[in-house]
């Protein structure tokens, strides 16, 4: 924002608006007020602005010219906004009910909030109660928000006689320069950037507390511990409440439920963030890594393993150690210090430079279903969706740089065509850009950013920048999934990596007898199996389409004298390689087809004396009340059909 005042000078202070046009003041004002210039209707719709980019209060005043935007209700930025404010605004509950609690951070976090306290007692589920009912009412008296600035050695003394020793701790620790910016909303002042709504009022009663979880001081396990309130704001009382019938409709999916319910794996306390796969769980992931391993032998891709440990030393060139370390798991043996390997990629380069490559030879293409650990923080850990143990299915390509735009499109329509395999149709691409913890030169992040913008552009996709977000050795193109109830998950990664090979010293000989360094590109397509598998359960509800399902049929008797023929069906079945399991136990039909049906079975084949005596079976799929019979063979032609993997 421009320093200079066009106050001090006696010229018009000129705003300039989205839309191009310009609105001159004579004298400095506020957001609200020239909002309101515009019309009561926005004055009364905005919550925020944007002033030369820097979102501020509309109390701020202007006093130069700029150019500004108004952050209505329905804005997308408006959210976050919106959710941070309730974070204060449960903060100013609590201690409205328990002074003597002291307040933390309260940020806004996807689809919500929440704000860490310390208090010697617990709080409970019917605190939660409370304080949501006292933030009804903080909302109900619509108290102005004012935004002040103080001095930082005044804020600290101010802090502290208040008992809030940690906001104490954290302006402390705020560099010198810092403007020191409170709110205060009636009695309640708190330490914060801001902006803020005009008024609590504008919160509006679109929120709810939903949980509570412990935390420490500042993530760190050596500090104190905290008790952290989540809580969920929307725009208003329409959007949370579908809000939470998409948490009701998630909860009803959660894998590690149905992941019992099924008995497809489970985890426990002796091996946290790892997994035990049961029998029908195993039969899922084979599955997903025989299409998986069909897509690498169609796509030219040549299947290697590494070793799960490697020397320390091979790490530390590759710049884990420097970046990585603190996720890592590592072991001694006989004066040598190992990392389990947290990736595969160093582990693909060592088996790339055991031959020296022409560049005739490229690109070469290395698959693996490499196992990985990783030293995940246990709160961070969920069910199979976060572990610590995961295997990907991993592939690295060494390349040209005039090879890259082809590997990078190819690589995008073999993971479409994967996504719409494994039912997923509403896909988005993001081109996640240079973290500030990296290796490399700028040039080689100019170069390899560049190298995906164009590879996307040529594949005719539109993409989204994430600045920040890329590997530490290179950016990448990352998929995000929506699932049946418009979940959005990341699976797949294309990375663009010129490092890695310059510092594992990787080579080619180019056409003229020259050594270079290759191009190396990282990709995934499901990205860790475990979690990949953690989200079909939920995307499918545990309702597998047949050829994912790992018992695609179960065939049922209703009658003694039907069983040879159900023993024959399902040899018949397994001998066509389609796993099937007999229910000849002396129960009820409806019981077993209730039973099954429970059970996610996709088709029940209900077999009595007449079916017996004809051949036949009577299908039941699962969600139909209605049975079909049809002739055993071509049941069995159209099962064997349904359970083949995709094309």
């Amino acid at each position: 924002m421009s320093s200079t005042s066009n106050s001090s000078t006696g010229q018009p202070i000129a705003i300039t608006l989205p839309d191009g046009s310009v609105r001159q003041f004579e004298r400095p004002v506020s957001g609200l007020e020239i909002a309101a210039s515009i019309g009561p209707g926005l004055a009364k719709a905005s919550i925020a602005m944007t002033v030369d980019g820097e979102q501020q209060d509309l109390s701020r005043v202007i006093d130069h010219n700029v150019q500004l935007a108004f952050i209505t209700r329905d804005k997308p930025e408006a959210l976050e906004i919106l959710r941070h404010d309730a974070a204060h605004v449960m903060a100013q509950a609590v201690k409205e009910l328990y002074p003597e609690t002291q307040v933390t951070i309260g940020p806004a976090i996807e689809n919500g909030y929440y704000y860490d306290f310390c208090r010697a007692t617990s709080f409970t589920p019917e605190d939660l109660e409370k304080i949501e009912a006292r933030m009804m009412e903080i909302v109900d008296r619509d108290t102005p928000i004012v935004r002040e600035v103080w001095d930082r050695n005044e804020a600290i003394a101010f802090f502290e006689k208040q008992g809030e020793l940690f906001k104490a701790e954290i302006i402390r620790d705020l560099p010198e320069n810092e403007t020191i910016t409170l709110y205060r909303q009636g009695e309640f002042i708190d330490l914060c950037r801001g902006p803020h709504l005009p008024s609590t009022g504008k919160l509006g009663k679109g929120f709810k507390l939903t949980k509570l979880a412990g935390a420490y001081w500042r993530a760190d396990s050596t500090k104190q511990q905290l008790q952290r309130i989540y809580g969920t704001a929307w725009r208003d009382v329409k959007e949370l409440k579908a809000h939470l019938t998409l948490l009701e409709e998630a909860a009803k999916r959660d894998h590690r439920r149905i992941g019992k319910d099924l008995d497809l794996f489970h985890q426990q306390e002796e091996a946290p963030g790892m997994v035990f796969w049961h029998p029908k769980g195993w039969a899922i992931w084979q599955k997903v890594e025989q299409y998986v391993r069909k897509v690498y032998r169609e796509s030219g891709y040549q299947e290697v393993r590494g070793p799960q440990i490697l020397d320390v030393s091979l790490w530390k060139k590759s710049g884990h150690w420097e970046n990585y370390q603190e996720n890592m798991f590592f072991t001694e043996s006989e004066k040598r210090t190992y990392a389990v390997k947290p990736m595969n990629c160093p582990g693909h380069v060592q088996i790339y430079n055991n031959t020296l490559h022409s560049y005739r030879e490229l690109p070469i293409r290395y698959a693996e279903f490499g196992g990985c650990h990783r030293n995940e923080p246990s709160g961070a850990l969920h069910g199979i969706m976060r572990v610590r143990a995961f295997t990907q299915d991993d592939g690295h390509i060494f390349c040209t740089e005039d090879q890259v735009q082809a590997e990078v499109t190819a690589f995008h329509r073999q993971a479409m065509k994967v996504y719409a395999d494994f039912g997923f149709e509403n896909i988005s691409v993001k081109l996640a850009l240079r973290p500030d913890k990296r290796i490399g030169t700028e040039d080689a992040w100019d170069k390899a950013e560049n190298g995906l913008r164009a590879a996307l552009a040529a594949a005719g996709v539109a993409w989204e920048e994430l600045p920040g977000e890329g590997a530490f050795y290179g950016p990448k193109i990352e998929y995000h999934l929506k699932d049946s109830i418009g979940r959005a998950w990341q699976m797949g990664t294309i990375q663009f990596d010129p490092m890695m090979p310059e510092r594992l010293n990787a080579e080619y000989v180019d056409e003229n007898s020259q050594r270079q360094r290759p191009i190396m590109l990282h990709r995934a397509i499901v990205g860790s199996m475990e979690r990949f598998i953690g989200v079909l359960i939920e995307h499918f509800a545990g309702n597998f389409p047949l050829w994912l399902s790992p018992v695609p049929v179960v065939v049922a008797t209703i009658t003694d004298d039907a069983r040879d023929w159900a023993e024959t069906v399902v040899a018949q079945l397994k001998a066509a390689g389609i796993q099937a399991e007999a229910d000849l136990r002396n129960e009820k039909i409806g019981y077993k087809v209730r039973e099954h049906s429970n059970a996610k079975i996709p088709q029940i084949w209900v077999v009595g004396k007449q079916e017996a005596a004809e051949q036949k079976v009577a299908i039941r799929r699962l969600g139909s009340q209605q049975n079909e019979v049809v002739g055993f063979a071509d049941a069995l032609a159209a099962l064997a059909q349904a359970t083949r993997l995709p094309e």
